[in-house]
């Protein structure tokens, strides 16, 4: 069932972000279980996820509406993610990371590599796993900063459409890309890591600010380019072989 819910994810996804399902369009269940060939189980939870992501909102009773938001907005509020997460690596690095931190990110970096290893061996990228190791990673930072504040803050930025850490539109579309921007990720979390170890907590900081502004320009980037081509799917030239573009195997 995994891989008929990510199945599922990535094409309301794409529909969703492309503006071929239009903001206050309510999906209804019936409809599109029939239409993407699956029963109403994972189609439900599927509709889930994309709520967590913020591109849908319940309705009471009547299921799901897609959210209205705008691509300004969400790079708004990751901008804001990024000082907040920055803070918080900051804390971290600067207190001292205990054990339990230290082996929870060092294994969502391996998690990582793990993940672009076998999608530069040709089995694509597992976008449910990456999401989760992503979300691991920066939930960790935060609940380490041990700062109720930065927190509370946080969690009310990541409300916005696509601005939270667990959000990233992985769908499929633009492979190539997708697998570069994820690869410049693992550095990030990999340079994040080493600087919370080292206890450089200016270096932390700045990491974390910048990863969050590549993550606002990488969403801008895959956003307009699903638009400008309709939400049709791969370009002609923007096949899954990420070696054959010159892009390192594995990530360091």
């Amino acid at each position: 069932m995994a891989s008929q819910i990510e199945r599922v994810i990535n094409e309301l996804r794409r529909r969703v972000l492309a503006g071929q399902l239009a903001p206050g369009e309510r999906l209804v269940e019936v409809q599109y279980s029939a239409e993407l060939g699956v029963s109403r189980t994972p189609l439900r939870i599927a509709l889930g996820e994309l709520e967590k992501e913020g591109l849908l909102e319940r309705l009471p009773k009547r299921g799901f509406q897609v959210r209205r938001f705008s691509i300004d907005a969400i790079a708004q509020a990751v901008d804001v993610r990024g000082v907040l997460e920055g803070m918080a690596a900051r804390s971290v690095a600067e207190a001292g990371a205990n054990a339990h931190t230290l082996q929870t990110l060092e294994t969502c970096v391996r998690e990582g590599e793990l993940v672009l290893q076998e999608a530069a061996a040709g089995a694509g990228i597992d976008a449910m796993r990456w999401v989760a190791m992503n979300a691991l990673f920066h939930r960790t930072l935060v609940v380490a900063a041990d700062n109720a504040a930065l927190a509370t803050a946080l969690e009310a930025v990541s409300r916005t459409p696509m601005a939270g850490a667990g959000a990233l539109g992985l769908n499929g579309s633009l492979p190539r890309l997708e697998y570069k921007l994820l690869l410049r990720a693992q550095h990030d979390h990999a340079d994040v890591l080493h600087a919370i170890v080292a206890r450089e907590g200016s270096r932390a900081e700045a990491i974390m600010r910048e990863h969050a502004r590549r993550s606002r320009d990488n969403k801008r980037e895959m956003m307009l380019r699903l638009q400008q081509e309709g939400g049709q799917g791969p370009a002609a030239d923007d096949t899954p072989n990420a070696a054959s573009d010159g892009v390192p195997a594995t990530a360091g």
